[in-house]
């Protein structure tokens, strides 16, 4: 059996990545059976792990065991969405025995690490913390319940887990030369390299850092006493702190923080690249911002029939596969709602996190329209919502829940519940129009569009993350034009809307229906255009490239 206690790979490296890395993720989308992730930032996360592997990298994971994973998304006594935690249990996951303490407002908390094999789902070696041991009492056990938990305590004292935890399991497997945060939760293994190193410069030449939104709420921002009271900054004195970050006010910004901490950063997109410059432009002493394109795993996503038939250039076995993943999701959709969806009719799905500006609702602003839209006898068209919002976002249930109550009263459209990666890839294999309306500079790279493509859905979307670097209208994608002033949201919406619904009536339904081998062209485009670009070795090359050796 390996020893899970030393830094290990099953493996020679590649002389190209033979620098040791430590990446750390609150959150990891390995594989439908190992549900510590919440969404896109663990599906990118998942997919880096394994085109690490791939590429036989010297790079190893860590993560947190959530002993709840996010949240199971379920349905009440009349079908809309309920929340339910519920204990998950890995006997694949192997005890290291590797036990590390953290300092949590005081106290020390155990922290212990389990194991994965990269046997068992292709990935880099990873390791996975958790407090949930008998050596800990109740509140300290409660840190790795559940990934975003709400409460501040639990969210800095699971950063602390991450950041600190996570370096000193590094240590014990013999040391890193890097660590890779994957967004600021990691944040405070920069406090623990200060506190070993003594000097800005060593913890500099040790970390880079990857930021994931342009949306500020995204940007976690503590009380800076709180944090200095939990044990954040691992004993190190607030006014050092201070000065080390730049820092002033009673506000701690977890990323301006890292950016000041650390020797690069990315964005995940290059028009993310180009807003996070932006967004940090008046924070003097941060690190540059490089754009590094997020990617998706197209060994693991892509139906291997669906690209056989691609490579073979033959076009009837690939309109039949399609055919056949279509009915493949639609036995879900009839096992959840009762509906009988129909292969012929054209198919537009919409699957992501429910947040406002990603706007689940935006192609039912005029139910009138969009009625006479999906009822056409002729020329049918069929529609399946689904995602996980926030567990406390009220405003993205209630907005799932409304889309619900339409569904209720049309048989050709659906909203599904349980989005993880297993329905994921359901929905992307079987969806003809894969349908992506975030407010433009506010989606920051979107890979589900990406591996939609891999499988043959072909994207419409506004003009935002990844879709720029990818999308020429009408060749292999259809976009909705941008608007002049991005700012002003409600005429934003009424524009996108408005030549949203146009673009299907006048260009989408009808090339569908009138124009299959029109169709068909745009089809193959997309699935040969997404491959190599936006597979994950290119990225996982690049963070070699541009961030590690950089």
């Amino acid at each position: 059996m390996k020893n899970t206690r030393k830094w290990e790979h099953p493996y020679d490296y590649d002389p190209r990545y033979d620098k040791r890395v430590v990446y750390m993720s609150m959150e990891f989308g390995i594989d439908q059976a190992l549900k510590i992730y919440s969404g896109g930032l663990g599906y990118l996360a998942g997919s880096h792990m394994r085109s690490a592997y791939q590429l036989k990298q010297n790079l190893i994971g860590i993560g947190m065991l959530w002993k709840y994973g996010y949240y199971d998304q379920v349905r009440d006594e009349i079908g809309q969405m309920k929340i339910l935690f519920r204990q998950k249990h890995y006997s694949f996951l192997e005890d290291t025995g590797i036990t590390v303490p953290v300092y949590v407002k005081g106290h020390q908390v155990l922290v212990r690490a389990f194991y994965l094999d990269p046997r068992h789902f292709n990935t880099v070696p990873m390791y996975f913390l958790t407090t949930d041991t008998a050596e800990n009492d109740e509140l300290s056990r409660s840190i790795s319940t559940r990934l975003y938990h709400p409460n501040d305590t639990t969210r800095i004292a699971q950063n602390i887990v991450l950041g600190i935890g996570g370096a000193k399991v590094a240590e014990k497997l013999g040391g890193t030369d890097l660590y890779h945060m994957n967004e600021a939760h990691s944040l405070p293994v920069a406090f623990h390299l200060f506190r070993k190193y003594g000097k800005i410069d060593e913890v500099k030449k040790r970390l880079v850092f990857t930021t994931h939104t342009p949306e500020m709420a995204g940007n976690s921002v503590r009380d800076f006493a709180l944090c200095e009271e939990m044990g954040m900054f691992n004993e190190i004195p607030g006014d050092v702190v201070r000065k080390l970050t730049g820092l002033n006010g009673h506000a701690f910004e977890y990323t301006p923080a890292a950016l000041r901490l650390s020797r690069l950063a990315n964005g995940v997109s290059k028009i993310h690249g180009e807003v996070a410059n932006e967004m940090w432009a008046n924070y003097k002493g941060i690190c540059q911002i490089k754009s590094i394109t997020n990617a998706q795993d197209e060994v693991y996503w892509t139906d291997p029939q669906l690209k056989k038939h691609l490579e073979e250039n033959d076009d009837h076995e690939l309109i039949a596969r399609k055919k056949a993943m279509k009915r493949e999701l639609f036995t879900l959709v009839a096992d959840q709602t009762g509906d009988f969806f129909d292969e012929d009719a054209l198919t537009i799905v919409w699957a992501r996190r429910f947040a406002g500006y990603k706007r689940a609702d935006l192609i039912v602003r005029d139910l009138d329209r969009l009625m006479k839209l999906i009822n056409d006898a002729d020329r049918k068209v069929q529609i399946i919502w689904a995602g996980k919002p926030y567990p406390e976002d009220m405003v993205g249930v209630s907005q799932f829940n409304h889309i619900h109550s339409l569904t209720l009263r049309h048989p050709n459209l659906a909203i599904l519940t349980g989005y993880e990666l297993k329905l994921s890839a359901a929905l992307k294999k079987g969806a003809d129009v894969w349908l992506n309306t975030p407010r433009i500079t506010r989606e920051a790279s979107g890979t589900s569009g990406m591996t939609a493509a891999m499988n043959g859905a072909i994207n419409f979307s506004t003009w935002d993350g990844w879709i720029p670097e990818f999308a020429k209208d009408g060749h292999n994608s259809f976009i909705i034009p941008e608007y002049g002033n991005p700012h002003d949201i409600f005429e934003l919406d009424d524009h996108d809307h408005e030549h949203m619904m146009d673009i299907l009536e006048k260009t989408i339904v009808p090339m569908y229906y009138n124009k299959p081998k029109s169709w068909l062209r745009i089809m193959k485009n997309s699935m040969k255009d997404v491959v190599p670009r936006f597979d994950t070795k290119r990225m996982a090359h690049e963070y070699y490239k541009e961030l590690y050796n950089g």
